[in-house]
């Protein structure tokens, strides 16, 4: 208990510090206000299905093509469960109770935010090691038998302290493993690229504009989201997502007023240079405050709007739609594709969670998972053009 006890006083001495420098060199309160891109909702708000009501809130999340669910408690929750399968409306651990933080599995999860599931089967489950304390690794288990099939951890040179290795992609082939370091502590964003294949990883667009947090404030419903009056919650680089045909991937920083892409192809190909990767990069168009983020095969992005509690889309002539505004949204999160067209996402109420005690976080539950059926491109123009809400 001891050496339990002072690991977790040198974990709080490092966070203090890389925060003390970070503050120096950069800054970490702002204070501007994000512009409301929100309009009114083309679906009504009856078109919300609530998939699970829950004691904790939910992070990320991922629908098997059967339609089984699987998501993360999320850590700042200090949940007993981390990674878990709903089964008949409950909360089951996955694997194991034995792999949950804490358990007796040799190789159990320290933090898991965010999780996939790939073509092979397999769900992959990014350990972040809460923030780079310990170290980032990747680990997939055979969905139908849970067994542990691969893994990876990082080094420094990808993940260094205060890191904060946050959602990552899966091309269609199961090879590459995109993620986003969001850097919330230490302030200097990226994207990594994992190969399965050869098991290599490389950090690129490390601090390029495109990752980097937008010079906004949070402010979700009514809360600012600046803690204890010295630390504004502004990661870099958050969701990303691959289109159909792994042409490209899209992502962007939750305060980043610009939605940002990179070819695929550029992205893996080690003979580019950083300046020359860099060229590659393109504005898609402007966004939301955004945290979740998802997309179909007619080229739709999907983007949840956390401080008007809304899901919009941008569609691939880079306009704004509003699908559903409620608000029950409280910081629509983590998306997933599900089975017959629907869109799952999680509310993890993040405004309501970080920086309180765990019997607040508690009586402010009990917090939900969603999906809604996404609308064709038809159904919006028509709706639209009638002013049907």
């Amino acid at each position: 208990m001891f050496f339990v006890g002072l690991k977790r006083t040198l974990f709080i001495l490092i966070i203090v510090f890389i925060a003390f420098v970070s503050l120096l060199r950069y800054g970490y309160v702002e204070s501007a206000a994000f512009p409301d891109r929100s309009a009114m909702p083309i679906l009504a708000s009856t078109e919300l299905e609530v998939v699970a009501e829950l004691a904790l809130p939910p992070g990320n999340i991922a629908v098997a093509d059967n339609s089984d669910v699987y998501f993360t408690f999320h850590p700042e929750a200090k949940p007993r469960i981390n990674v878990a399968r709903l089964v008949n409306g409950q909360a089951q651990p996955f694997p194991s109770l034995a792999w949950q933080p804490g358990g007796a599995e040799a190789m159990a999860f320290n933090e898991v935010l965010s999780i996939r599931i790939d073509n092979q089967q397999r769900l992959w489950a990014l350990d972040n090691g809460k923030h780079g304390l310990e170290r980032v690794r990747l680990l997939a288990f055979d969905l139908n038998q849970g067994k542990l099939v691969d893994r990876f951890t990082f080094s420094r040179a990808e993940f260094a302290l205060g890191s904060h290795a946050n959602d990552f992609q899966i091309s269609k082939d199961g090879r590459y493993i995109i993620i986003s370091d969001a850097s919330l502590l230490a302030k200097t964003p990226a994207i990594i690229i994992y190969d399965t294949k050869l098991k290599t990883a490389r950090r690129v667009l490390d601090q390029h504009k495109s990752v980097l947090a937008g010079s906004f404030e949070p402010v979700v419903q009514g809360i600012p989201m600046t803690l204890f009056g010295v630390f504004t919650v502004n990661p870099g680089v958050d969701g990303l997502v691959l289109d159909a045909n792994d042409e490209y991937l899209y992502y962007a920083s939750v305060s980043a007023d610009k939605l940002y892409r990179v070819p695929l192809a550029a992205l893996i190909n080690q003979d580019l240079s950083a300046v020359e990767l860099a060229t590659q990069v393109e504005v898609v168009g402007e966004k939301t405050m955004t945290d979740g983020m998802a997309m179909d095969a007619a080229g739709n992005v999907y983007l949840s709007d956390i401080e008007n509690s809304a899901i919009v889309r941008l569609n691939p002539q880079g306009q704004l739609e509003t699908l559903l505004k409620s608000i029950t949204l409280r910081w629509p999160d983590g998306f997933s594709n599900g089975p017959d067209n629907y869109l799952y996402f999680t509310a993890s109420s993040l405004h309501e969670v970080l920086g309180k005690s765990t019997d607040y976080i508690t009586q402010q539950g009990p917090y939900q998972i969603y999906r809604f059926k996404l609308p064709n491109n038809d159904l919006l123009n028509e709706n639209q053009d009638n002013g049907d809400l």
